[in-house]
């Protein structure tokens, strides 16, 4: 083992005992320290230890029956879960607001549901809280960069909407320290590697430090923040999440003179990211999709926050016109006004143009991605508005 690596794990446990003592007030969370394995080899993991767990496969019993819908009509607000803290996608600012990819999302909904993109009451959520807020009601969609998987459509009791972006897993890593963007997963033999409890992170990095034949000693922390405040410190060799989140962080974190490199090029998993509704509830699940495929279906068709309500007066063709209102418009039969998605792209915009003014500043791309349009290239498709 490089002996670099030996005196930062000797850094990082005497780290542990100075966060504990930190953060021992904290009313969210409490950190202990807990034992993982990865690659046949006990580490150690400080994360937290909320009531209810939501790793893959756990069962959060649903108490909700259906009529979302209703009452975030008579509510007046849509309650929407995010991050508050995922760069580019849901950051909470200074002044209370919330802005970025995801939350723009969280307003699109409110357009849709109550003609107004600012009537949200954006939730912050933890990993560990996500899934059993949604459960519980208290937010009435997920939108937090939470991928789509078997376990969590079934046994966790979501419903997942359109993916909104298609993201992978990659690793972190300083030049200093001997990476590069050409580094692989078999680089990280003896190193500290941490990222968020209760993700699916979590299970990719030990999988792939098995495949690859190496011990890695996995840290975990409830807020991505502390995450990255132990990679800034030393005490973290390298950290892992999706790759979009690693951009963002680079792009707002790095500090001068210094470099750091994400890598594989290839990432370790698929994560497809998009909004969240609880189980039993179809009309509001088709609310939340047909908002989603509204913004691509504009942006394909070249409607924009700017030409909508001309379009609407003179679609250039059905579909369109049905999208934003006109002859043949099937939201009524949703539940919702008939210019409810006209409301979505004139206040919010399509899809392009919410992800260039969220995603673009940290210098991700559509072009090239799978996040590009199907006639680009990309994945990001809809089936049609009829």
């Amino acid at each position: 083992m490089n002996k670099r690596f030996i005196w930062r794990a000797i850094a990082v446990a005497l780290s542990f005992t100075l966060l504990a003592s930190a953060c021992g007030d904290d009313s969210e969370t409490e950190a202990t320290p807990t034992t993982t394995e990865a690659a046949g080899e006990d580490t150690t993991t400080t994360e937290a230890a909320p009531a209810t767990t939501t790793e893959p496969g756990d069962t959060v019993v649903p108490v909700q029956d259906g009529g979302t819908l209703q009452a975030v009509l008579d509510r007046g607000t849509l309650n929407c879960g995010v991050s508050g803290a995922a760069v580019a996608f849901s950051e909470t600012q200074p002044d209370g607001s919330t802005t970025g990819f995801d939350a723009d999302y969280c307003r699109a909904v409110a357009a849709a549901v109550l003609g107004d993109s600012t009537a949200v009451a954006f939730v912050a959520l933890t990993a560990a809280e996500r899934f059993t807020a949604v459960q519980t009601g208290d937010v009435d969609v997920l939108i937090r960069n939470t991928t789509a998987t078997q376990s969590r459509d079934t046994d966790v009791g979501m419903d997942f909407a359109p993916t909104t972006y298609y993201d992978g897993q990659q690793v972190m890593a300083r030049e200093s320290d001997g990476f590069t963007g050409a580094s692989g997963v078999a680089d990280l033999d003896g190193a500290v590697v941490c990222t968020n409890a209760g993700t699916t992170t979590e299970k990719n990095i030990s999988d792939a430090a098995d495949a690859a034949g190496i011990d890695i000693t996995l840290t975990t922390f409830e807020d991505y923040d502390i995450v990255m405040d132990n990679f800034i410190s030393g005490a973290c060799d390298a950290v892992t999440t999706d790759g979009s989140g690693l951009v963002g962080r680079k792009a707002k974190q790095e500090p001068a003179g210094e470099t750091w490199w994400i890598f594989p090029p290839s990432p370790l998993s698929k994560e497809p990211l998009g909004p969240v509704t609880g189980q039993n509830d179809s009309v509001w699940l088709d609310i939340v999709t047909w908002t989603v495929n509204a913004t691509i279906i504009a942006d394909e068709k070249g409607v924009t926050s700017a030409n909508a309500a001309d379009m609407a007066a003179n679609p250039p063709d059905a579909e369109v016109g049905r999208l934003l209102g006109g002859e043949g418009e099937i939201q009524s039969a949703m539940g919702l006004p008939p210019d409810a998605f006209l409301n979505v792209i004139t206040q919010v915009g399509n899809y392009d143009e919410i992800y260039t003014r969220n995603l673009g500043p940290v210098g991700l791309t559509r072009e090239g991605s799978a996040n590009a349009g199907w006639l680009d290239g990309g994945l990001i498709y809809s089936p049609p508005a009829r």
